[in-house]
């Protein structure tokens, strides 16, 4: 017989080897999902249903990320349950090093889109890039998630044109640019990252560089920059693939003379920097606010709480109950606010004054920011929609045909969900993620040189994962050469399978190699 007083010990022995078995209610009520993150559904008496997902900041292994609808910005809407799958078990920069993963535990839609081309209205960051710039003199930035786990929700911004440069590092010469993945121009220098798309949406009329960097073109003002070396040089020549960790820098007319006019050659040094200038609210008086290596972002409308304090909004945006969706943070928590509404007697929507006093005096925030609501609302946890999305989406109120009414902003289309009944999930184009970073893995049976032949069908990818686009697809019993990676990936663990970065013919891509001719060459994942 076990001793009493040895009970307790082998009860908590039990629990540590049954972890599942562990209560998954905090004593406040909210519910633990991941890692550092816990969810908690509100109803109220308005009545109004609102979901919040809480991250906990002082985790450190938990973060917050952007998300991209079909992973590009050139085009493309798409779920945010969806986005959420494209991201899980991706690779990210976390910890300022490719190769640690995303596990997503919570999604939710970001800002508004322009409804014709689905790109994002204001700006993003993803993973670190600076992928997309935020207007210039136009309050709500939107809200931003830095390298040292700082919060802040940006206001008026201004690109300088003096602080957004490339250098040649071997000469010193400075060139400037004028965009991020926007259209090129006559006589122009103009950035494309991976988050455009695959290919360079150019002509053969320029010349395009490609620098291979060591890591995200981040807003990094001078004298820091982003530095990687020029893997090719493609004059008159257009539509060039944009690997997950390079960028082209695409020039025409006197942009073009210019740049070859610094002699580069393949395997130059080339370093990117960049900065922004973050104004107060009349976008007079420029403060402390920065922007440098922020890690996520994306734009926000209605600045609602400002440290403490409920601002007011004359818009009707602001004053009619809508389903909303939000971001809010104290010194403790990042909040990722869901509302429902369209419902009659189950949950009507909030303004925005309820929805600052809501966040302020339940959840306890100082800050908030509100992005694209109405139909476009949605919550995901661990993958499933735990929202009334539906109602959001058709007003359930007042339309018994279920037409949807979007409201300014939104796509007037929706997907619908197969795996359950009577949803429909809004098409959106962008989103904000709270992931569990899983530490890096490797497999390293191979190395640079290593010749082998794959023994089904495989696709050559832009990146380490499913989620980058596909170059080609390799037939089977094609001999591929496995090629040196500069960033230290090769064997990489993402999307359920190991990556290796390998030569096909004339091209270079990403391809996961689980099957091998010679099998006895497996080896288990080596833990970094």
């Amino acid at each position: 017989m076990i001793p009493k007083a040895k009970l307790p010990h082998l009860f908590f022995v039990f629990l540590l080897f049954f972890p599942s078995l562990l209560p998954k209610t905090i004593p406040d009520g909210w519910d633990w999902v991941g890692n550092g993150v816990e969810f908690k559904v509100f109803h109220l008496p308005d009545p109004n249903n609102v979901f919040v997902a809480r991250m906990d900041r002082r985790n450190p292994n938990v973060t917050l990320e952007s998300s991209i609808a079909q992973g590009r910005l050139s085009s493309g809407r798409e779920t945010v349950r969806n986005m959420a799958g494209r991201y899980d078990q991706a690779i990210n920069y976390w910890g300022q090093r490719w190769g640690a993963r995303n596990k997503v535990v919570v999604a939710i839609n970001g800002y508004y889109f322009d409804p014709d081309s689905g790109l994002p209205q204001r700006g993003q960051v993803h993973s670190g890039w600076y992928a997309k710039r935020f207007d210039d003199y136009e309050n709500g930035s939107g809200f931003a998630w830095d390298v040292e786990r700082n919060a802040f929700i940006g206001g008026c911004v201004y690109h300088r044109p003096a602080k957004q440069f490339i250098t040649v590092v071997k000469t010193g010469d400075t060139q400037k640019f004028s965009g991020i993945n926007v259209p090129r121009g006559d006589d122009e220098l103009v950035i494309y990252t991976p988050q455009y798309d695959a290919f360079t949406p150019t002509d053969n009329s320029g010349v395009e560089v490609v620098v291979e960097l060591t890591r995200p073109s981040m807003i990094l003002p001078a004298p820091a920059m982003a530095s990687g070396y020029i893997r090719e040089i493609r004059d008159k020549q257009g539509g060039t693939p944009i690997p997950f960790d390079q960028v082209v820098l695409s020039a025409t007319g006197f942009a073009r003379t210019k740049l070859l006019n610094y002699d580069i050659q393949v395997g130059d040094e080339i370093g990117i920097s960049q900065e922004i200038t973050h104004y107060d609210s009349d976008c007079v008086t420029p403060d402390s606010s920065s922007w440098t290596k922020v890690y996520a972002s994306i734009g926000g409308i209605f600045n609602f709480l400002k440290d403490g304090h409920v601002q007011s909004f004359d818009d009707r945006g602001a004053t009619f109950r809508y389903p909303r969706t939000a971001i809010a943070f104290n010194d403790s928590y990042v909040y990722f606010i869901v509302v429902d509404g369209r419902e009659e007697k189950v949950s009507v929507g909030m303004t925005i004054k309820e929805l600052a006093l809501f966040a302020r005096d339940i959840l306890g925030a100082t800050w908030g920011v509100a992005q694209d609501g109405g139909g476009s609302s949605t919550m995901v946890i661990n993958g499933a929609v735990v929202n009334n999305t539906y109602c959001n989406f058709t007003d359930c109120d007042h339309n018994q045909a279920q037409e949807t009414k979007p409201v300014p902003g939104e796509f007037p289309q929706a997907a619908i969900d197969l795996n359950s009944s009577a949803m429909l999930e809004a098409l959106v184009a962008n989103g904000m993620l709270m992931v569990e970073v899983l530490p890096m893995e490797k497999a390293a049976y191979l190395n640079p040189g290593d010749t082998l032949a794959v023994l089904s069908d495989t696709a050559l990818r832009l990146g380490p994962g499913a989620n980058y686009a596909r170059l080609a697809t390799i037939p089977a019993g094609t001999p591929l050469e496995i090629l040196p990676d500069m960033n230290g990936l090769n064997g990489v663990l993402a999307k359920g399978a190991t990556w290796w970065k390998v030569r096909y013919g004339s091209q270079e891509g990403w391809a996961a190699l689980w099957a091998l001719n010679d099998k006895s060459r497996f080896l288990p994942f080596v833990f970094q």
